[in-house]
């Protein structure tokens, strides 16, 4: 039955599956750049769920899938484009887990994907924007847009008994995004903002910055930065100056080098970033602890899902044509249907394969939102002797 299924997908399987043999997913992510040390994980992730697909032999009669990674940098429109155009191009990829950060991703969904009617999902692209742009509904989402992430902080900082805070963007999309999202909800909620100003990335010396911040004044000064870039050299130029001692974390900044680089420095401070709890997340953990990385990085558990996502949505479409099996991907993210953890995609499988359904959950409790977004989850965390450590979920 699924023989002759194939057979007479026509088009849609010449431009699929073309043979069962193998497919290829992009991986488009930035390791270089901004947030170059939560790329690794990111793509240990999605290749995962790949693996885990592969070693089934389950998906299509026995397809096999691979990776193909390219570098996005994060912040450069012109190398992300670029890099995406070759996957599909070059490359021959049916679908791409990516982009990493939100202005690179809206240009290469508008100027590559679209025109190629190729799939991109995103684990961690989070600019509100990315909710009403033209998408051909080409482009999804595993990571909450920071409109809901604005609103989730102004409660984490109010909560924490602070009324006043003084914010700093990074100059670009995601920055200016969830800034301006986090000033509107924590003004609406009785807070104030004493200044809300952007900053490059990129510079040596951030202590112009820091003083116009400082003066305007503040309980807390809110970094909507990079963790791997300017966000952390604000920090570095506030702490030296003794501008301001306690820190708000949003998820650009929300990594390992935080502890690297500043260590029991900013304890006291917080932040959040997407992620959710429950079985799916420690099923997830363990088996990234079993591959041999760490799972508890940013938008790693996001990566795997983005992953998964696109080959349920082949298996239930039939076809690995980008076309055909885009309009399966909220099928299979959502009720009604039996409910799929990590590691249980063998049995997703079997149970497309025998005409039922699945409700993938996966590492991060996936439901997606029209047109195709994370409902969103987020993980409470502060800092404490120097460590990151996880105080709650929202």
């Amino acid at each position: 039955m699924k023989k002759l299924l194939l057979a007479t997908a026509a088009g849609a399987l010449m431009a699929g599956a073309a043979g069962a043999e193998e497919i290829k997913l992009g991986v488009s992510l930035g390791f270089t750049g901004p947030l170059e040390s939560m790329a690794p994980a990111m793509q240990q992730g999605a290749e995962m769920a790949m693996k885990e697909v592969s070693d089934s032999g389950l998906l299509l009669d026995g397809t096999t899938v691979v990776s193909v990674t390219g570098d996005s940098t994060c912040i450069d429109a012109a190398a992300a484009t670029a890099t995406v155009e070759r996957l599909i191009a070059a490359e021959g990829v049916k679908g791409i887990m990516g982009g990493m950060c939100s202005g690179e991703t809206i240009a290469s969904l508008e100027n590559v994907a679209k025109a190629n009617g190729m799939v991109m999902i995103s684990p961690s692209a989070t600019s509100p924007a990315l909710t009403t742009i033209e998408d051909d509904g080409l482009f999804f989402r595993t990571a909450p847009s920071d409109a809901r992430q604005g609103d989730v902080m102004a409660d984490i900082v109010l909560g924490r008994d602070i009324k006043s805070v003084a914010v700093t963007y990074t100059n670009n999309d995601y920055g200016k995004g969830l800034a301006d999202s986090f000033a509107k909800a924590f003004e609406e909620k009785g807070g104030s903002v004493t200044v809300n100003s952007a900053h490059d990335d990129g510079k040596a010396d951030y202590s112009a910055e820091v003083a116009a911040l400082a003066a305007a004044g503040g309980d807390a000064l809110v970094v909507v930065g990079y963790v791997d870039q300017g966000g952390s050299g604000v920090v570095r130029a506030a702490l030296d100056t003794g501008a301001f001692e306690t820190f708000v974390f949003p998820d650009g900044m929300v990594g390992s080098a935080l502890e690297t680089n500043f260590g029991s420095e900013i304890d006291g401070s917080f932040g959040q970033n997407p992620a959710a709890d429950g079985p799916g997340r420690e099923t997830f953990l363990t088996m990234a602890e079993e591959a041999g990385f760490d799972g508890s990085g940013a938008f790693s558990g996001e990566a795997y899902d983005a992953a998964a996502l696109m080959l349920l949505a082949m298996a239930k479409s039939g076809s690995t044509d980008p076309a055909t099996y885009k309009g399966s991907v909220m099928d299979v993210a959502n009720a009604p249907g039996e409910e799929i953890l990590p590691g249980e995609l063998a049995k997703a499988l079997e149970i497309i394969n025998g005409g039922g359904d699945v409700d993938y959950v996966g590492a991060t409790a996936v439901e997606l939102i029209e047109p195709g977004e994370s409902s969103g989850t987020f993980r409470e965390v502060e800092f404490k002797d120097g460590k990151m450590e996880v105080v709650g979920y929202r």
